[in-house]
């Protein structure tokens, strides 16, 4: 029975026994039981090996400025709390309603259990029942609808939406997608629907000819990064910005500004401008550059090279995969290239763990201390003190409290600490460092 906002989450994370099948047909039934909520909402659909939760951020203040009263947002994971998976305006949904939807979902939940001999829903399938039910009753304009992994058979999946997305794709989740990147490419492309455009972002070769491929063969209109929309790179100010100028098609910006930095934040940002542009475009709606591009100057996504604080420089960044630490360290030979560096990290067991660390050592004047914490459910975390390194800098200290607060005291403020890894331990750390500060540090110049 649940009755309270604990019962609800005990609910949901409880699903550890129950597996994901390679077919949607038990999250279509379970959709069915539910009144097909997803039929009444129109939606956005974003996929991607990294930068899907920027890109969804972007979409969410832009369709709010150009007019939209209620946009819905579905992102994982969540780094304080469950709530912020399931979003409207970029407010969690209250605890009272989610107790009222899993009210609504376990009695289904237990029919399905009793009736499936592949058993029931998973935690990643109620979880996404939850959001259309919840966007269903509150009437969303619009949901930006998140992929969880892959595409093709991913839960989300279960729509035609208005516009599809697929942000970039690299070399993750190969037990699940395939272990190179064609295989990969196609199943972010089963997202794809016939006469629906599909915005991508800049693909290598390899990961393109498949898009390519698949949206030739679904009749899906392609707009790519670089061809179909373009953008440039303006000088660099020493701002915590990224600067661009941005065409499509008739609508060109000559400055777009964003307080996210990191290059691929700008390929992120000008894929979610592409979409945004089809989608009111669809919508018989006006595009006004103006509001639009304000909105992409005020977007935050926490955890994505976000600084906690500024003197000393303390960053947290959710490089979970060996592409996002590609980038992360693009991102600081370009902007602090003559600073020191020191990373605390701590990786989950199954991704590439030894290739991160040696991106990681390429980054000039930089130290690692590798770290463990206690993983998400029944996932492990990399043991980082079974690795034999020979290498001076790096270092392991199991306790990352320890590690964060003994490497702060004697931190200078020309020195950057960045904390990286998995999300769920950048959710851990997020949490730890807040309430050490009252939140009083958090994106604060001192």
């Amino acid at each position: 029975m649940i009755k309270t906002y604990e019962d609800a989450l005990n609910f949901i994370h409880g699903r550890t026994k129950h597996k994901k099948i390679p077919t949607l047909s038990r999250m279509a039934k379970f959709l069915a039981l539910l009144g097909d909520p997803q039929e009444t909402v129109q939606s956005i659909h974003v996929a991607g090996t990294n930068g899907k939760g920027s890109t969804v951020a972007f979409l969410r203040q832009m369709l709010m400025a150009a007019g939209y009263h209620k946009v819905g947002t579905f992102t994982s994971p969540f780094l304080i709390r469950f709530n912020e998976r399931i979003s409207i305006n970029g407010q969690p949904v209250p605890d009272d309603e989610l107790v009222k939807l899993v009210q609504i979902v376990e009695p289904i939940v237990a029919r399905l259990d009793q009736e499936l001999p592949t058993g029931g829903p998973t935690e990643f399938e109620i979880d996404t029942a939850l959001m259309w039910l919840y966007f269903a009753q509150q009437k969303v304009d619009v949901a930006v609808v998140e992929v969880g992994v892959g595409g093709a058979l991913d839960s989300t999946n279960i729509i035609k939406p208005v516009v599809s997305v697929i942000v970039s794709i690299g070399m993750d989740h190969m037990n699940l997608l395939g272990d190179n990147l064609t295989a990969i490419a196609y199943q972010k492309a089963g997202i794809m629907r016939k006469d629906v455009p599909v915005v991508i972002g800049q693909l290598n070769d390899e990961a393109l000819k498949a898009v390519e491929k698949s949206a030739k063969m679904m009749e899906s209109p392609l707009y790519r990064l670089g061809l179909e929309f373009q953008t440039a790179p303006l000088p660099d100010d020493h701002s915590w910005h990224e600067n661009f100028a941005y065409t499509f098609g008739e609508q060109t910006a000559d400055l777009v500004q964003l307080s996210l930095i990191g290059h691929y934040q700008v390929n992120n940002a000008a894929v979610a401008l592409a979409a945004c542009q089809l989608f009111l475009a669809q919508q018989r709606k006006h595009f006004d550059p103006r509001k639009i591009i304000n909105a992409l100057s005020k977007t935050t996504w926490p955890g994505r090279f976000e600084p906690l604080s500024f003197s000393p420089l303390v960053i947290l960044d959710g490089a979970h995969n060996e592409p996002a630490v590609k980038e992360l360290g693009k991102t600081i030979t370009e902007h602090f290239p003559q600073r020191k560096i020191t990373f605390i990290v701590s990786i989950l067991a199954d991704k590439q763990y030894l290739k991160m660390i040696d991106e990681l050592e390429k980054i000039p004047n930089s130290c690692i201390i590798l770290t463990t914490f206690s993983g998400p459910g029944k996932r492990t975390v990399l043991e980082p003190e079974q690795l034999a390194f020979k290498e001076a800098n790096i270092k392991v200290q199991t306790n990352w409290q320890k590690a964060i607060l003994d490497t702060a005291k004697v931190q200078n403020k020309d020195e950057i600490l960045v904390i990286t890894g998995s999300l769920y331990f950048i959710s851990t750390v997020r949490r730890f460092l807040t309430s050490l500060t009252d939140g009083k540090e958090v994106n604060k110049k001192d």
